[in-house]
């Protein structure tokens, strides 16, 4: 049995004469205000914020307009229809693909890495499925069809694709190799006959055609005839090419047409041509040329030390080859697998030697690697 209270002591359940805590309402309000607080940023100051992530990180964006309705709600959408806004494209951004030998059309996701940030994100893409990868242009994905041979754009991170029509009608009629659908190649480029869409341009390794087509067109066209092409590179919007002409070698405009497509003539002081490589590559918002030759041979150096780069800056508009001696700061990557890295370099390999490096300001190149060599990527890249 229990003791009874005495008289003194307040029953249980009794009223206290004054609350020892806040009430609970009160606790809701103050977090609802703060909550509306960041809710209700000025229009002016979010859009300050989204203008600075969308120059670094359309994902950043993305993420951003996640947060709350209202911030939605005055800003942009990043699911762009058309993909013809570049700032909402997947800058920066490398997919990487060969790490694990599981096809991307197999495993339905690719990894992708940010070559500023080293952000690295998995996105599972079922739109890959019946499709095989042709191309890559700035973090934009271009699938081809395996049963229908149509081509397609897809944006890895909103999931908008923009379909381009068959290759087939151009295919047999232009090209007619059927390996060379095997190692088709593609890149995204600004449509030149309208802003608002985009265009696809293909070339093939085992035939010298050059075809294009622009979103909404019905069919493709062949852009050039008999080009034998090294170096490929989309850049704001158009796309340029380095081209075997007899001995010499020119930096071409591909698309859009122009009437005259050579914008410049590469210096024949390398020795013969066809022992230079020639790698067109982007980087600080212009264009650069490296070019691939070898030294003199001396006593006592080593095959690797006789390999050297020169790099050449792009002037577009006056069709001209600028020497450069600096990358600020960031290294150029003419190898898939690469250990290290240095600042105001270029790394490469050779059949004997996997991993060179080569010094822009010394223009000495230096051994750094003893594994088998890797296979030279067909596209360069500059972090």
């Amino acid at each position: 049995m229990g003791k009874k209270l005495p008289p003194s002591t307040p029953a249980a359940g009794r009223r206290r004469k004054g609350p020892s805590l806040a009430p609970l309402s009160a606790c809701k309000r103050r977090r609802t205000t703060e909550a509306s607080g960041w809710a209700s940023l000025p229009t002016d100051v979010v859009h300050l914020v989204t203008s600075r992530l969308l120059a670094d990180d359309v994902v950043d964006y993305i993420v951003f307009r996640a947060v709350c309705s209202g911030w939605r709600s005055c800003t942009s959408d990043a699911r762009d229809p058309t993909l013809c806004k570049p700032d909402l494209w997947p800058r920066g951004w490398v997919a990487l693909c060969d790490g694990d030998g599981v096809r991307p059309d197999d495993a339905g996701e690719i990894s992708f890495f940010h070559t500023r940030t080293a952000r690295r994100l998995r996105v599972r893409l079922p739109e890959l499925r019946r499709h095989r990868i042709v191309g890559f242009t700035q973090g934009l994905i271009i699938l081809l069809n395996k049963r229908t041979a149509a081509v397609r754009v897809l944006h890895p991170f909103t999931r908008v694709v923009v379909d381009l029509p068959s290759l087939v009608p151009v295919f047999h009629d232009a090209v007619r190799n059927r390996n060379s659908l095997l190692d088709m190649n593609a890149a995204v480029c600004s449509a030149s006959s309208a802003a608002t869409s985009i265009a696809v341009v293909a070339w093939f390794p085992w035939t010298r055609v050059v075809i294009g087509a622009e979103a909404g067109r019905p069919t493709w066209e062949v852009l050039h005839r008999g080009l034998f092409l090294r170096s490929i590179l989309p850049f704001q919007g158009r796309l340029y090419a380095t081209v075997a002409m007899g001995g010499s070698r020119e930096i071409m405009q591909l698309y859009p047409r122009s009437p005259h497509p050579v914008l410049a003539h590469v210096p024949n002081d390398f020795g013969n041509p066809s022992l230079c490589n020639y790698f067109l590559v982007e980087s600080g918002g212009r264009v650069l040329l490296a070019v691939h030759h070898l030294t003199a041979q001396h006593c006592g150096v080593e095959p690797f030390q006789q390999n050297a780069y020169k790099l050449f800056a792009l002037d577009i508009d006056r069709g001209e080859l600028i020497p450069v001696n600096c990358l600020g700061g960031h290294a150029l990557f003419l190898n898939r697998d690469l250990p290290s890295v240095s600042s105001d370099s270029i790394y490469f390999s050779l059949r004997r030697d996997p991993v060179v490096v080569h010094s822009i300001r010394t223009g000495f190149s230096e051994r750094i690697g003893s594994d088998p060599p890797c296979a030279l990527s067909p596209l360069p890249t500059i972090f």
